[in-house]
């Protein structure tokens, strides 16, 4: 598929959001029109997920809209509050066909280099250090819930020392049945507090210390949770989700919620 078709194929879908979440109450009735389209804008940010494109100045040498490159830079994180309204408004329907089976995971979201985490001042609000298999990192936690059709349910954003466990119960308070997860959220505790009967149930996978037979069910269940890690992959290889080069705290969670929405929309 050329680049051509898949901007235009993004800017249809990006039009029917529009519409449909009556979005065009954000434009501006008095004064000077915008120079680039809030349509526009979106969609430039969505193909620029999408195609893997590094930074906004190579986006903008490619299209070479009618504004300037501070111009285009200053409405992509300006206008990503629109983008997470459509995100928002994706997990309600996605909420409505969802699978029985749900998946749940988190994938650190480093906001610089591990040696200049002690310096990094643009996401220090939000950030930590954290831990995962990988190591040490600095920066954000990314927490999301899927279905078996890789449809996103649920996401939220916390800082890196942040553990599984203590995110899961608000991230899943609005969705019911049968949940699985990695040894992260293995917690007796969390399992009593998340269970609802002929509702929702947890099966967290065992740790490799633990001395804990499962049902064949249950094994086939964990087997099915390469559906997540294959979205979180998606994430970081190919939709930008990774990023150390805002220069602002907006910068930084409008290419977070684009990564998402280009990830997810399609």
């Amino acid at each position: 598929m050329t680049s051509i078709k898949i901007f235009d194929e993004l800017k249809q879908t990006v039009k029917w959001f529009y519409s449909q979440l009556k979005l065009n109450k954000f434009e501006k009735i008095k004064g000077r029109k915008l120079a680039l389209p809030i349509i526009d804008t979106l969609t430039l940010a969505l193909f620029k997920q999408k195609q893997g494109i590094g930074t906004k100045k190579s986006l903008f040498e490619i299209f070479k809209p009618r504004c300037s490159y501070k111009t285009l830079v200053v409405n992509l994180n300006r206008f990503s509050k629109l983008a997470l309204i459509v995100l928002l408004a994706l997990l309600k329907i996605n909420h409505r066909k969802a699978s029985l089976v749900k998946h749940t995971d988190s994938t650190d979201v480093p906001v610089c280099l591990r040696k200049n985490g002690r310096s990094h001042r643009t996401m220090s609000f939000f950030s930590k250090w954290g831990h995962t298999g990988k190591g040490w990192f600095y920066g954000l936690k990314l927490h999301l819930t899927t279905d078996l059709e890789r449809n996103l349910l649920s996401f939220r954003l916390t800082p890196g020392n942040i553990h599984d466990t203590q995110a899961f119960l608000d991230l899943n308070k609005n969705l019911n049945g049968i949940f699985v997860a990695d040894a992260g959220y293995c917690s007796e505790r969390l399992g009593k507090e998340f269970y609802q009967e002929r509702k929702r149930i947890l099966f967290s996978k065992p740790r490799k210390n633990m001395k804990k037979l499962i049902s064949a069910f249950q094994h086939e269940l964990y087997n099915t949770r390469m559906s997540i890690e294959f979205s979180i992959r998606n994430l970081k290889m190919f939709h930008g989700l990774i990023t150390s080069l805002p220069r602002s705290a907006n910068g930084y969670l409008a290419n977070y919620i684009y990564s998402l929405l280009s990830c997810f929309l399609s």
